[in-house]
Parts: C-alpha cells; structure tokens; sequence
C-alpha cells in the first residue's frame, strides 16, 4: 500500500531544513539544478509578461524563489501540503519579491482558485504523488483552467518508463547517481521511500494528457534517467 496523503505531509513537515537551500535541496533528483533553471528560464522566456505565479508543491520555495530571479516582484501563490514547509516558503518568498505571496495549505487535488487567475505555474517534483489515471487528467485540466491565456505550466519531476526492461535500466541509472552523491544506504533509504510514496507516470504519458487537456505549444527541455523537464503553453 502507497503512502496516504496524511502519511507524506508528516514526512515532509519533519524535513524543512534540508529542503531549504536553493543549491542542495533537491538533489537526490538527477540534474535537479538544470532542470530548476530550465523551467524557470522557459516559462520567463514564453510568459515574460506574467504578473501572478502558483507554485505547486512548493516545498520551502525554491523553485518560486528560482523564477523570481528571472521575472522580478512576482504575486505568489505557494500551495503545499505541510504548513512547516509553507511557512518557510513564505518568509523566504517574500523577501525576494515586492509582489502579494500567498500561501495556501491545500492537496493539489483540491486546490480552489478561480479559473483563469495565473500566468505561470510550476510544478516541481509534486505530480508523481498522484494516483490513478483520473486524479491525473484531473490535476491537469484544472491547471490548464487556472492559467490564462498565454500562460504557461511548467514541471520538473520523476517519470516511469515501458517496457519494464527499460525501467530497471534507468532505475540503476539513478541508483548509480546516489551512490555516487552519498553512498549506498542512501541509495537504499531513497528507493524506500520512493517505493512507498511515488506513482510517478511516463513522460510521454504526461505529454500527451497536457495536449488533451487543452494545452499547446508542449516541449521536453530536458531528461536524464528516471527524471525530466518539461512543460506547455495555454494558447
């Protein structure tokens, strides 16, 4: 049985710190910094004019932190399971920005802000917590209903693989890459929880459901192993 919702919002609550610098704290995913400035650098370059950014799963703010770089004074909204995490994403967020931050405590699943309210809104390493197929086009049509027109949605995450065979490949891959940046028993301690977390989906499975759900303009900047960047246009 999976994690429930309950059960990753604790572990998120007691992990704060280590999510907290813009440099380390993503690391055990693969080229977590390239994707980081890959994402925000696309969606400055498509939505240059955006006032109002939603950060999904925002952890401690990193990645609204990482865009505000790029397209100053920003109105934020931060939307995360744990208060811990929000809380320190707000005080971080609102120092790098004149504009309103928001946060709200909320499962993406039942996120509520009006249609049509965002330019921007990231995605960093949140959508492989989703489930079943629906909860899946859900969450993505309501994105695509969030952002006005000429907006932009932008994700960072872990991604499956098929045939099987080619998952166990890039499951070593990224096996390899936390033996390298820690050593074994992290890499032990990493695919736990992965095992007992994480329904990630295939990137081409994501891709196509960003074009059903209304989407265009939809491009792969980047993939490496078990993990991608990618993102699409509201046009």
């Amino acid at each position: 049985m999976k994690s429930t919702v309950e059960q990753i919002r604790q572990r998120f609550d007691q992990d704060v710190e280590r999510f907290s610098s813009l440099e380390t704290g993503h690391t055990a995913f693969v080229d977590s910094l390239l994707m980081l400035d890959l994402i925000t650098k696309a969606a400055a370059a498509v939505t240059p004019h955006a006032r109002h950014l939603l950060d999904i799963g925002c952890g401690a703010g990193n990645y609204s932190l990482k865009m505000l770089q790029y397209l100053p004074d920003l109105d934020v909204t931060l939307v995360d399971l744990s208060q811990p995490m929000l809380t320190r994403a707000q005080q971080r967020v609102q120092a790098a920005t004149a504009g309103k931050v928001a946060p709200v405590q909320a499962d993406i699943r039942e996120l509520q802000i009006d249609d049509n309210q965002v330019d921007i809104i990231l995605a960093g390493a949140v959508f492989h917590h989703l489930r079943g197929e629906l909860e899946w086009q859900s969450v993505f049509a309501r994105c695509f209903q969030i952002l006005r027109i000429g907006g932009s949605l932008w994700i960072a995450d872990m991604v499956d693989h098929s045939p099987a065979v080619l998952q166990a490949l890039m499951y070593q891959r990224y096996g390899d890459y936390l033996v390298q940046l820690r050593d074994e028993a992290y890499r032990d301690h990493v695919y736990t929880y992965i095992e007992q977390e994480d329904t990630p989906r295939s990137l081409l499975f994501q891709v196509d459901l960003l074009r059903q759900v209304g989407f265009g303009g939809v491009e792969i900047l980047h993939k490496n192993a078990c993990f991608a960047a990618f993102g699409a246009i509201k046009t």
